[in-house]
């Protein structure tokens, strides 16, 4: 849903289908600017917030989910490549047990499953 309404989840959405800001209120401060550049595919601004990443890179931003996570069920391919290139783990699990392959695969991003 791209018009501003809520979703049935009660999450907003910005223009660009992406989350707010405020919606990482329940992340880590010191994890706020990792989530945001790998929800929005920012390749830029989530190479510096691995630069200044105080902490592990697998370490869950939101819903357990790491940043791996959530760039692969977004599609951010690039992103993908860069965390994988900083030492993000393919094996880090979501609270539900799940990977990182298999929110590629619940986005239907078969790009980033097959790299």
């Amino acid at each position: 849903m791209m018009d501003g309404d809520d979703d049935e989840d009660g999450i907003l959405f910005t223009e660009e289908g992406a989350f707010p800001e405020s919606d990482f209120e329940d992340t880590p401060l010191h994890l706020r600017d990792l989530a945001a550049a790998a929800v929005r595919g920012d390749v830029e601004a989530l190479r510096q917030a691995i630069d200044n990443l105080d902490g592990s890179i697998d370490e869950p931003v939101e819903d357990g989910d790491t940043a791996l996570h959530l760039t692969c069920l977004y599609g951010h391919l690039s992103c993908v490549q860069l965390l994988l290139e900083s030492g993000a783990s393919v094996e880090a699990k979501d609270e539900d047990g799940g990977i990182p392959l298999h929110d590629a695969c619940a986005g239907g991003h078969l790009e980033i499953a097959n790299c």
